[in-house]
């Protein structure tokens, strides 16, 4: 149950009732995201118990459910569209309405959650035997780089700077890769990060700290900066910094949403000379979440690589703490065994 990022307890609540048409799952693993650690993102509706990259067993079915069966190994989405809605019609499922009040029960770092009838319906998945728990929950924080990167229209020889590498920052690293980008380039101030970056693809890595990434941009692109500037830090400067690395008519991915009542200075007029397109992306779909699946399975994307340290359900607090405050964590997940 979460309070704050330092106030995390253990508590105990009745198992969810589960409805005919829905399932619930012993949780194996779950991920912890960089969102659960925003207190400011959090703070009006604490208590929770947070969790949105969950891997479990389903261990119980209602009489209506087809398709699964108990004892079936399942990933499962936290949020949903409906498919049926104005947004919906035009691919922005993130902003359905009914994506944001689908929510798993309550919530993935529990022992036991419910999962309701659209989540299950749309976006539940299979685990194959190849894949373990742990792998299985990076799928959702895949998804989430996957749909950032197809918004960005990402192609076969772009250049593309990564501002931040965390999780997210590595898997966009990884993915840039997979799609064919010939230049990567991942900048951030823990040199840890850069040297995993470079394990998962990036051809060159800058600390801020000891180099001015505007100049290593321009040598490595005859001058013009990168087609593709994805920001996955959450602050203003590394903001700044995307814009100033991109090239005439190069696109900015705004990933990292910054603290509430932080503005972004933008000139129309260097925008409309520029044609810097500024593209931001929220979360995941069901459709990029079958093909995280498909990249995890082929080997493509190492994603028990990511996975820097592992806690139990028990110890939920230092998990936090871990991800908090360590300069050496790139994916910290929870167990349940």
């Amino acid at each position: 149950m979460y309070y704050s990022p330092k106030d995390i307890r253990i508590e105990e609540m009745p198992t969810p009732e589960m409805g005919k048409d829905e399932i619930l799952v012993n949780m194996k693993a779950c991920g912890i995201c960089g969102s659960d650690l925003m207190d400011w993102y959090l703070e009006t509706r604490v208590p929770l118990v947070l969790g949105h990259e969950p891997a479990g067993i389903i261990v119980k079915k209602g009489g209506s459910v087809t398709g699964f069966n108990v004892s079936d190994r399942v990933f499962v989405h936290h949020h949903v569209a409906c498919l049926r809605c104005h947004y919906c019609a035009h691919g922005d499922y993130t902003l359905c309405k009914q994506f944001h009040e689908t929510n798993i029960e309550p919530g993935g770092l529990a022992e036991y959650f419910r999962v309701p009838a659209p989540n299950l319906q749309i976006d539940t998945l299979k685990i194959p035997d190849a894949i373990s728990f742990e792998e299985a929950t990076l799928i959702e924080p895949v998804g989430c780089c996957l749909r950032a990167l197809k918004k960005c229209d990402i192609k076969k020889g772009d250049s593309v700077v990564i501002i931040g590498a965390g999780a997210t920052g590595i898997i966009h690293t990884a993915l840039s890769k997979v799609f064919g980008a010939t230049r990567i380039i991942v900048s951030d101030l823990i040199d840890y990060r850069l040297n995993v970056a470079k394990k998962f693809g990036a051809e060159v890595v800058v600390n801020p700290k000891n180099e001015d990434i505007l100049e290593t941009v321009k040598a490595e692109t005859d001058g013009r900066g990168v087609d593709i500037a994805v920001v996955t830090a959450p602050n203003l400067e590394a903001y700044k910094v995307g814009l100033s690395v991109c090239r005439r008519g190069g696109k900015l991915c705004v990933f990292a949403p910054t603290e509430p009542g932080k503005y972004l200075r933008v000139s129309p007029k260097e925008l409309f000379l520029s044609e810097i397109r500024l593209i931001p992306s929220y979360s995941t779909s069901h459709l990029e979440t079958r093909e995280a699946l498909r990249l995890i399975k082929s080997g493509k994307l190492d994603a028990k690589e990511l996975i820097t340290h592992r806690f139990r359900l028990a110890d939920a607090a230092k998990a936090f703490t871990t991800a908090l405050e360590s300069t050496e964590s790139l994916k910290v997940i929870v167990l349940n065994e």
